[in-house]
């Protein structure tokens, strides 16, 4: 390579008797640019997605959906223990159809993969709950709307043909509570999501650092109107374009709420920490459909939901955003898929980025798995089309799983497919 071609791929060498030793090292330097980065001309997996969401969005909003709990160890464990478990490869498997369809609560899903229910989705993309669930639909699997959600049920449910499910915290306020679950089965949902694992609400290290709990400074307010400034995008399509920004869900509640910081204070002050096993009496007295816990880390709770009358349990310690420390939800499935057998259905959620992911959680007892951030971070990116991309990937990458693994019906998947059953295993 002379010094015109150098010049020509952007490198400033100007003297033409530069030393070889700085020629070569140029020139591996380029070799590693090409080896580590590829055109980017399309995104290809979460961590795209996720990229493309850093660069979309304001960082107090970013850093919501993506931070965790404390030192985010957990958060961080969710993910890395789903790496350590390794497949065990099959050749010389009649592979030529396979079927990644199945059954969860009753419902035919296209394949194990349910829209978990992500607060504030509507600050990510404009009327992003809509748009994650008219991709759900399409591509035949169930979206579960969030209490939380900045759209509420009526309005998501009227933007799909499909059943929806419906998350609840159980609030201190019972009535509102009750209005929520009258809502959800007018609007047609056919599964309640019960939040269990929120008696208090955990401390998150960086929405204290962006000013999002606690108080804050003018300056500092001043710093991250700034930032948000900096992404014009976001504000001309969700900031003003995706109006009202308002819990759609909780409106009734504060109907003179303007934007979400206005429910700050009330939501704040419905998380009830006297909660108990004897509460799902009352929960099922109000909802005639499927029950599924989510929040489950422990096997003797398992048993409890079980002996209460839960259609599921949802193995999550939600998304590493309440207490850090504990298991990963990858290293805690097996043990409660022992311990309730087939009394209940078992879900998990929590670390799930890929279709390798999903073929991992099934081996070791879930009969579908919820995935969250993934969704968020595809609609933040490229709205509607990144979600039926993102779900698109994960189809694709279970039925390449599957085939290498020699398996050709999602039902039959079980711990045979793993080299390791276990997150210790090295």
């Amino acid at each position: 390579m002379n010094e015109y071609e150098l010049k020509f791929a952007g490198v400033g060498v100007e003297r033409k008797d530069a030393p070889s030793s700085q020629i070569w090292g140029i020139m591996n330097h380029m070799s590693r640019d090409h080896r580590d980065h590829s055109l980017n001309l399309s995104p290809a997996s979460y961590e795209d997605y996720r990229e493309l969401a850093r660069r979309r969005l304001p960082r107090q909003i970013f850093d919501y959906i993506d931070g965790g709990a404390f030192g985010e160890a957990t958060l961080a464990a969710n993910r890395d223990d789903l790496q350590r478990l390794r497949l065990r490869q099959r050749v010389l498997q009649d592979v030529s159809a396979i079927d990644l369809s199945t059954t969860v609560m009753g419902e035919h899903l296209s394949l194990p993969l349910i829209l978990a229910p992500v607060g504030f989705g509507g600050m990510f993309a404009q009327r992003a709950e809509v748009q994650a669930a008219r991709s759900a639909e399409r591509a035949g699997i169930s979206f579960c709307e969030s209490t939380l959600s900045i759209c509420s049920i009526e309005e998501v449910a009227s933007a799909s043909t499909r059943k929806l499910w419906f998350q609840l915290y159980i609030m201190k306020d019972r009535g509102y509570a009750e209005d929520l679950m009258a809502r959800a089965q007018a609007a047609g949902c056919t599964t309640l999501v019960l939040t269990v694992d929120l008696a208090v609400v955990g401390r998150r290290y960086r929405d204290v650092r962006n000013g999002i709990s606690g108080p804050i400074s003018r300056i500092n307010r001043l710093r991250r109107g700034l930032d948000i400034a900096r992404h014009p995008r976001w504000v001309r399509e969700v900031a003003l374009g995706g109006r009202p920004l308002t819990f759609g869900n909780l409106e009734r509640a504060l109907p003179n709420a303007r934007v979400p910081g206005d429910f700050q204070g009330w939501v704040a002050s419905q998380f009830d920490p006297s909660v108990t096993w004897d509460d799902l009496a009352w929960v099922r007295s109000h909802w005639p459909g499927k029950i599924a816990l989510k929040g489950i880390l422990d096997s003797d709770d398992a048993r409890r939901a079980v002996a209460n009358g839960a259609d599921a349990v949802i193995v999550s310690n939600h998304g590493g955003r309440q207490l850090d420390d504990v298991p990963s939800t990858i290293s805690a499935l097996p043990a409660i898929a022992h311990a309730i057998g087939d009394q209940c259905e078992v879900l998990m959620d929590g670390g799930i980025r890929s279709g390798l992911d999903v073929v991992k959680a099934l081996a070791l007892g879930a009969r579908a798995c919820l995935v969250g951030r993934p969704w968020a971070y595809a609609v933040a990116a490229r709205g509607e089309v990144g979600v039926d991309h993102l779900i698109r990937n994960i189809r694709e990458e279970m039925l390449v799983t599957l085939g290498l693994t020699g398996v050709t019906n999602v039902n039959e998947i079980d711990a045979s497919v793993l080299a390791t059953i276990s997150v210790d295993d090295k």
